[in-house]
C-alpha cells in the first residue's frame, strides 16, 4: 500500500514538472517565429540565387539591397539565417532558445539604433527614419527576460 502511495507522488511530481514551453510564448512570439523561419529559408535561397548571378531584393532594418553577394546583402542574409535559426529554437523548445532570442533582440535594437541615430550625422543623403522594428524588438526583448526562468525551469 505505501508503494502505492510513492508511484503516484512521482507520477504528480512528472505531470507537475512536464510543460511544454511552447505555452510559455505568447501568440505574437508564435506568429513570429513561423515568419522568421520561412524567412530564414528564403534567405539561404537568396544566397544560393546570388550564386548563380541572380539578383534578389534584400531588405532588412533599413538595410536594402537588389545583390545578395554584397557586404550588405551577406549582412541581411546572415541576419535572416540567424533569426530563422532563433525561431527554430524556441518553436522546436530548445534549451540555448531565450538566450538566442536575446542576443537576436539586442542586434536589432542595436542596428535600428545606428541607422536611426547615427547614419544621418555619417551620410548627409541619409534621412532620418524612424525604424518601425524598434516597436516590436523592444517588447520582444523585455518579455523575453520574463519568460527566461519559466523557460530555464520548464522541461
Amino acid at each position: 500500500m505505501e508503494e502505492n502511495r510513492s508511484d503516484e507522488n512521482t507520477l504528480d511530481e512528472f505531470v507537475q514538472i512536464k510543460i511544454k514551453r511552447r505555452a510559455i510564448l505568447p501568440w505574437w512570439i508564435k506568429v513570429f517565429c513561423w515568419l522568421f523561419m520561412i524567412f530564414g529559408f528564403f534567405a539561404i535561397i537568396s544566397l544560393l540565387l546570388g550564386f548563380f548571378g541572380n539578383s534578389v531584393q534584400l531588405s532588412l532594418y533599413g538595410f536594402e539591397t537588389n545583390d545578395p553577394l554584397t557586404s550588405i546583402g551577406l549582412l541581411i542574409i546572415s541576419l535572416g539565417i540567424f533569426k530563422g535559426f532563433t525561431a527554430y529554437n524556441l518553436w522546436f523548445e530548445k534549451d540555448i532558445a531565450i538566450k538566442l532570442g536575446k542576443i537576436d533582440a539586442i542586434i536589432g535594437i542595436v542596428i535600428c539604433s545606428f541607422l536611426m541615430l547615427a547614419l544621418p550625422f555619417i551620410d548627409d543623403a541619409f534621412d532620418f527614419d524612424f525604424r518601425l522594428e524598434l516597436v516590436l524588438l523592444i517588447p520582444y526583448l523585455i518579455k523575453l527576460n520574463k519568460i527566461q526562468e519559466k523557460w530555464d525551469s520548464a522541461v
